[in-house]
């Protein structure tokens, strides 16, 4: 998983990072952090990445998810 934990935390960062516009929204959720844009995004758009994985999924590492946004 490219130095991820797993799988489901791979695939939703890999979305996040290589999608336009969930891309500007995450930068935007920078310092709320990665609960809080999943709950949101959750609420307007979609439960699931394309891939479906769930972007509340309980085996992400969250750590990892706002390390990496936080970096955008």
């Amino acid at each position: 998983m490219n130095g991820w934990t797993n799988y489901e935390t791979w695939n939703v960062s890999l979305w996040i990072q290589n999608d336009e516009g969930l891309y500007n929204v995450a930068k935007d959720y920078r310092r709320q952090g990665y609960r809080r844009f999943a709950e949101d995004l959750t609420d307007w758009w979609t439960k699931e990445t394309p891939d479906g994985v769930s972007w509340t999924d309980a085996t992400l590492n969250i750590d990892e998810l706002d390390e990496m946004m936080a970096e955008l």
